[in-house]
C-alpha cells in the first residue's frame, strides 16, 4: 500500500479546493426546494466550481463497464445510496431525501464532500436518519487522531451506526484524497474480522495523511443494486438512506476538516 503524506503547502491547496466544494454545496443548499430539478442543482455546482478557477472532478470519471459520468454532482434521491445521475426530469418533492456529492480539481489537488438534505418538511424518522448519518461522519473524524489506525476509525463509525439501529453500506468506503480522486488508504465504515479478504490493510495514521470519511447509513437491509445506467446504486428493499462526507487531514494533534466554506 502506497500512501502519500502531504506537506503543509499541499494541505493548504487542498483546503482551498475543499472550500470551493463547500461553497458549491452552500449554493445548492440555498437553492434546494420542492420543484427544483437535479439538473438545476448540477448547473449551480458547476458554475461555482468553475467561477473559482477549479474544474469538476466527477465529470467524465470512469469505472469498469460504465460510461463516463456525465455531471458535476451525483444526486441520489431517497432509496438511491450514491452515484445518482442528475436530470431535468428528476424533480425533487416535499419530503424527499437528496444526497449531493461533488468534488473539484484545484491547482492539481482534489476537494471532495457530500451532504444529504431534507427537501421541505420530512418525517421525524427521516430526520433521525439524516442526524445519525451526519453524526457518524463526526464520530469518524473524532477517531482520526494519532496513534489510532484506520481500523479504529472504521470500528468507531460502525459501532455508532449499528447502536442506532441502522445498517451501513459495506461495498463502498472512504478513501485517500490528494492529487487523485481515489488514493490509499481505503477507510471503510466497518471492519470485518478477516479484513484481508476484503483487500483492506490496517495502517497507522500519520500526520500528513489526507482522506475522505463517508458513512452511508441505510434504514433497512444493506443489500444494494446498481441500476442499468452503470452508476446509480439503490437499496434492494427500497429503504431510505443517507450519505455524508468530508475530506480531512491528519495532524500531530486534532484532524483538520478541509471541506468547510
Amino acid at each position: 500500500m502506497s500512501i502519500t503524506l502531504k506537506t503543509p503547502d499541499e494541505i493548504a491547496i487542498m483546503r482551498e479546493a475543499g472550500r470551493i466544494v463547500a461553497r458549491a454545496h452552500q449554493a445548492m443548499r440555498e437553492a434546494l426546494r420542492p420543484g427544483i430539478s437535479t439538473a438545476e442543482l448540477d448547473k449551480i455546482a458547476e458554475t461555482v466550481i468553475r467561477d473559482h478557477g477549479a474544474t469538476p472532478a466527477f465529470l467524465g470519471q470512469q469505472k469498469p463497464d460504465s460510461p463516463p459520468f456525465p455531471a458535476t454532482i451525483t444526486a441520489s434521491i431517497n432509496d438511491e445510496l450514491v452515484h445518482g445521475i442528475p436530470s431535468p426530469k428528476r424533480i425533487l418533492k416535499e419530503g424527499d431525501i437528496i444526497g449531493l456529492d461533488t468534488g473539484c480539481f484545484y491547482k492539481g489537488y482534489v476537494g471532495d464532500s457530500a451532504y444529504s438534505y431534507a427537501v421541505g418538511e420530512v418525517s421525524p424518522a427521516v430526520q433521525r436518519l439524516l442526524n445519525v448519518c451526519e453524526r457518524a461522519l463526526y464520530v469518524g473524524i473524532e477517531a482520526s487522531v494519532l496513534p489510532n489506525t484506520v481500523r479504529d476509525v472504521s470500528v468507531a463509525i460502525q459501532r455508532y451506526i449499528e447502536s442506532q439501529g441502522y445498517s451501513l453500506a459495506r461495498e463502498y468506503t472512504g478513501h485517500g484524497v490528494g492529487r487523485a480522486m481515489w488514493e490509499e488508504p481505503q477507510v471503510p465504515n466497518w471492519w470485518p474480522r478477516r479484513a484481508n479478504r476484503q483487500g483492506w490493510t490496517n495502517v497507522a495514521l500519520k500526520a500528513g495523511m489526507t482522506y475522505a470519511i463517508e458513512p452511508m447509513v441505510i434504514a433497512g437491509r444493506n443489500k444494494l443494486l446498481e441500476l442499468s445506467d452503470g452508476w446509480t446504486v439503490v437499496t434492494e428493499d427500497g429503504s431510505l438512506c443517507a450519505h455524508f462526507e468530508h475530506t480531512i487531514a491528519i495532524t500531530e494533534t486534532l484532524p483538520q476538516i478541509l471541506t468547510l466554506p
